[in-house]
């Protein structure tokens, strides 16, 4: 990634946003998040993609009120939310692996645009929670999939498929038949922290890869908080997987997330592929 890549800019200029936010911010929702209202020299996103963020969430109700709001210098739309009863539910499973805790809308719409830049074709968004990831990848013309066990989520993602197709399906990742589904270049965002049960789901989802297994990337939610314990291979928690799994680490993308709003750093997705030396 070269130093002035435009989807590095982005990523950097979000978390810079996240943090002016957060120093403003004055209300009680326990997943507040912004949404730029329109293209910028900060923000260059295209209009149309913009568009399709805001609907979104303006359609998903985890999302309970919003509000327009200048935040260092950029016009935005403050969501807030309320995931409580959501985030119960997603645990209540005996196959569930990580609670629903978001990554913001923003920062799915930019992780994908790393992983299109990386060159893969499709997404395919794993504990996918309201499948805003996979909604994103569809946002930026991408083939995306979702896969979430709880089917209230579920519900809320066939609702939002009104907007974008980004094909949920009510499934554990880790008993999936990846085969049914048309995968040639494919990256799979690993929903839940390594500490929090993302070692065996992303375990899982790779035992049952077959013949897509040489061709997959992956992403992973890390945390360098000292709340969980530290990898010996560092990567946010993810190096001696990465290492005993025979994948390559490409990249490092921190961006803001609902549970690390509050705090001065934000969540590193560690995107790594399959080795091919």
């Amino acid at each position: 990634m070269k130093r002035d890549s435009p989807t590095k800019r982005l990523a950097e200029n979000l978390v810079s946003l996240k943090r002016a936010f957060a120093r403003v911010y004055d209300g009680t929702s326990h997943t507040p998040e912004i949404i730029p209202t329109s293209e910028s020299e900060l923000f260059p996103v295209d209009p149309q993609d913009l568009e399709l963020l805001h609907r979104f969430a303006t359609d998903n109700p985890i999302y309970h009120n919003s509000y327009e709001q200048t935040i260092g210098g950029v016009q935005c739309v403050v969501y807030e939310g309320d995931i409580n009863r959501y985030w119960l539910g997603s645990i209540l499973h005996n196959s569930s692996r990580a609670p629903f805790s978001p990554t913001w809308v923003m920062s799915a719409y930019i992780g994908v645009l790393h992983a299109r830049e990386l060159g893969y074709c499709q997404v395919v968004d794993i504990g996918s929670g309201d499948g805003r990831i996979a909604f994103c990848g569809r946002v930026a013309s991408m083939q995306s999939y979702s896969i979430e066990v709880d089917k209230v989520l579920v519900g809320i993602q066939d609702r939002l498929t009104g907007i974008l197709d980004f094909q949920p399906s009510c499934s554990d990742a880790a008993s999936f038949e990846y085969s049914v589904l048309d995968l040639n270049n494919p990256v799979f965002f690993i929903g839940g922290l390594a500490q929090m049960g993302g070692v065996d789901l992303a375990a899982g989802v790779m035992a049952k890869m077959g013949r897509y297994r040489n061709k997959m990337g992956l992403v992973f939610a890390g945390t360098r908080s000292p709340k969980y314990q530290q990898d010996p291979k560092n990567l946010a928690g993810w190096g001696t997987f990465i290492e005993n799994n025979g994948l390559e680490y490409s990249r490092t993308v921190c961006l803001p997330t609902a549970w690390t709003f509050g705090e001065p750093d934000d969540t590193p997705y560690v995107f790594a592929r399959i080795a091919t030396h």
